[in-house]
């Protein structure tokens, strides 16, 4: 089995940054995709970002231009960096994994980001 584990989370003014991490543990090899959604508090879990093996990555519109996600093979973690932060922004951001030849998605046990003055 194979499972997301985050960290990186936090309290930040508007217009900051932040970096998430997710490390992913256990059967690696069966990897196909890791990304981020997101839910705010009253909404439905969104789509943030995602990087399918090979490199190809994807992001929300709205986070376009600001947020950016990458990958450490070698240490079997996705990283999202999220710049020029917005109030709207705040959710709670979940890993996800999806594994070769599966439609499931493996879920970390989510971050609280939080971006106020």
């Amino acid at each position: 089995q194979v499972q997301p584990v985050e960290s990186g989370g936090g309290l930040v003014q508007p217009g900051g940054s932040l970096r998430l991490s997710c490390a992913a543990s256990g059967s690696i090899n069966s990897i196909y995709v890791m990304g981020w959604y997101r839910q705010a508090p009253g909404k439905e879990r969104e789509l943030v970002a995602r990087i399918i093996s090979g490199g190809r990555t994807n992001y929300a519109d709205f986070v376009k231009g600001r947020f950016t996600i990458s990958r450490d093979n070698a240490k079997n973690t996705v990283y999202l960096q999220m710049n020029s932060l917005k109030p709207e922004d705040t959710a709670v951001y979940y890993c996800y994994i999806v594994r070769v030849g599966s439609n499931s998605y493996i879920w970390g046990q989510g971050t609280q980001v939080t971006v106020s003055s």
